[in-house]
């Protein structure tokens, strides 16, 4: 039987460390970290979970109907993820992209082992919480080496491609098809021998964000930087986060000011942002108390070490008729990565794009035993299949009328900087 166990390590940053790769060493594991980011419904700082004692692996059909099956037979922290062709499942929708990672369309377990981390405590949940902080104690950690790695980026899209598609993304505006559109395009590297948990390690060393997560489904991997919010739930409040609208940070004061400041009065930002912001309050509204969707804040402006972002936050009271399985199926996939209106960008999106999507653009996160609930937004995000050794990173930026297919281009370039930098090369 499980029991909880209160610890106060010696140097909480260093145990983190050591739990990370402790944690790679179970088939199934889970890292989520805030990197100390707060905000008012921040639960924790990490939560570690290893081992696989039982799950859900849904890869075609039925998956959010299993996950509320799932869900009323366990009173536990539920780590896991969504994939972006869940759409198929919500909407009568088609990919037919070549899928180069095949995760499953959505995975969550019960962990074995669970350790939370708050403040300067750390509580574990295990059959035997002093062997497990033994074992963390004494497991040794790993750093990428520095020299020059040899690795050969390849893209789905050349420069001249993608502005091309981005001028017939914008002809299909014109039309009045859609407003706006969020469109990728993959990096790729095959034959590659990498360390996931390194990789994390120092991605996250890079770019802390306060969504950053490592997941590990036996031999295939989501790395994440992530700093958006899709969905989150405490009590009966349920909260989305959209991201839309990017800056680059400078090294001089001045000119990161300067920068911030353009970005909070950039009249084609604040217009990308306010059409997601109506898309998710709709979408919120079907899972919402009528009357109760509201924007707590719009055009926030956040500094993270590689860009600021403008980021909005739109909350409601949860429907109590509602389980938290048919929440998530009424707001996915979430409208940042997407478009308005939201089934025809999906559409789109499936005829331009050349790759699925798979688990980016998805959610990773958990669920609480008291019913709580928080997801992120896989973006600025590596996946790694161990077995076939092929490396998945996908960028994208947010198509309006306004769009410079130019400048489109650069700001994925600016958003794949910390990925590139971790993997020690260029596009």
């Amino acid at each position: 039987m499980r029991k909880a166990h209160i610890y106060k390590p010696l140097d909480k940053e260093q145990f983190k460390l050591k739990a990370l790769f402790w944690s790679a060493t179970f088939s199934t594991a889970s890292y989520l970290d805030s990197n100390f980011f707060q905000d008012p419904y921040s639960k924790f700082d990490t939560l570690i979970a290893a081992g696989n004692a039982d799950s859900i692996n849904c890869a075609t059909g039925s998956g959010f109907y299993n996950l509320n099956t799932f869900l009323k037979n366990q009173a536990e922290y539920l780590p896991g993820f969504f994939s972006y062709n869940l759409k198929n499942e919500i909407e009568d929708l088609k990919s037919q992209n070549p899928d180069f990672l095949l995760f499953p369309d959505l995975y969550f377990f019960k962990p074995e082992h669970l350790i939370i981390i708050k403040d300067n405590l750390v509580t574990i949940w295990s059959n035997n919480p002093e062997t497990i902080i033994h074992d963390i104690e004494h497991t040794r950690t790993l750093s990428i080496k520095s020299e020059k790695n040899d690795i050969q980026i390849k893209s789905r899209f050349s420069k001249s491609d993608y502005i091309n598609s981005v001028n017939k993304l914008k002809a299909e505006i014109h039309q009045g098809r859609i407003y706006e559109i969020n469109f990728c395009q993959e990096f790729y590297v095959e034959n590659l021998q990498l360390h996931p948990v390194c990789t994390y390690k120092e991605l996250n060393r890079i770019s802390p964000n306060p969504f950053s997560c490592f997941f590990k489904l036996d031999e295939k991997y989501i790395i994440s930087a992530t700093p958006e919010r899709f969905l989150g739930r405490r009590k009966n409040k349920l909260i989305s986060q959209p991201i839309k609208g990017t800056a680059k940070r400078y090294p001089l004061h001045k000119d990161d000011i300067k920068s911030k400041a353009q970005l909070l009065n950039d009249i084609k930002e604040q217009s990308e942002n306010v059409m997601i912001v109506d898309l998710v309050r709709n979408d919120l509204t079907k899972s919402a108390v009528p009357g109760t969707v509201q924007v707590e804040e719009l055009f926030g402006i956040y500094s993270f070490t590689q860009v600021h972002q403008m980021i909005s936050t739109i909350i409601c009271e949860a429907n109590p008729e509602l389980t938290n399985s048919e929440i998530i199926k009424n707001t996915f996939p979430m409208g940042s990565m997407t478009g308005a209106p939201k089934i025809n960008a999906m559409k789109i999106i499936e005829k331009f794009e050349r790759s699925s999507r798979g688990v980016f653009s998805g959610a990773v996160g958990y669920f609480s035993p008291d019913g709580d609930f928080d997801f992120n937004v896989v973006i600025r995000s590596i996946l790694y299949d161990a077995k076939n050794k092929y490396l998945s990173f996908h960028v994208g930026s947010a198509i309006t009328n306004d769009s410079d297919p130019e400048k489109e281009y650069d700001e994925c370039l600016l958003k794949a900087e910390a990925i590139l930098a971790v993997l020690n090369s260029k596009l």
